[in-house]
């Protein structure tokens, strides 16, 4: 009686855990389109910020370019796209992960003009601290656009840190490693702008949409 009642309740909470995985499975194959949509979004109001209507005519997902998996802080490969005027390349919009924000990967846009200026920072995706670390928020401070108009050439390298590690770039009250990832992954972006200059600059290198 005692064997038959422990089978009864083993296939039972076996039968429960292959539904709930199944539920899941299909929440997921449902939802992720709606993400997806959403994120393209929130990047496509982002680069409107960054680059201007008078810097392009044509839609920024016109022209994609693969970045390779390793790069920007992404393990998989991912996109960057291109801003035309009059077919010529006005700036590139890249796609950077920081990884090293205080809870877990920060995710932005970075805008570089064709000069090596940036046009603009923004974030797209975060899990900092509300009251603290999202103040990498539009909405929540101007902290964002501090970025806007530098270069490396512009910046001595040694200043790209916030100043509590001896740098120009302010830090938050009671948060220091969220702003301090997002520097560091700025200027990361920059010096892959200035590697890859050529490609990201060309107007034969992207794969038109």
């Amino acid at each position: 009686m005692l064997l038959s009642s422990i089978r009864t309740n083993s296939l039972g909470l076996g039968l429960f855990a292959i539904l709930t995985a199944a539920a899941i499975a299909l929440t997921q194959v449902w939802t992720a389109p709606r993400i997806e949509a959403n994120r393209t979004a929130a990047a496509t109001r982002a680069l409107d910020e960054i680059i201007p209507p008078s810097a392009h005519d044509e839609p920024f997902f016109a022209h994609p370019l693969p970045i390779a998996a390793g790069s920007l802080g992404y393990e998989q490969e991912t996109t960057a796209y291109q801003a035309r005027l009059q077919g010529k390349v006005e700036a590139v919009i890249l796609p950077v992960s920081a990884p090293d924000g205080y809870s877990g990967a920060i995710e932005l846009v970075v805008g570089i003009w064709a000069d090596g200026r940036l046009a603009g920072v923004r974030v797209l995706q975060h899990k900092e601290t509300p009251g603290l670390g999202d103040k990498i928020e539009t909405r929540k401070s101007d902290w964002i656009h501090s970025f806007a108009g530098l270069s490396l050439t512009a910046v001595p390298e040694q200043a790209w840190a916030v100043k509590k590690d001896g740098g120009q770039f302010d830090q938050f009250t009671g948060a220091t490693i969220t702003p301090r990832a997002i520097v560091h992954a700025v200027e990361r972006a920059l010096q892959y702008f200035n590697h890859q200059r050529a490609k990201l600059l060309s107007a034969e290198a992207s794969k038109d949409g």
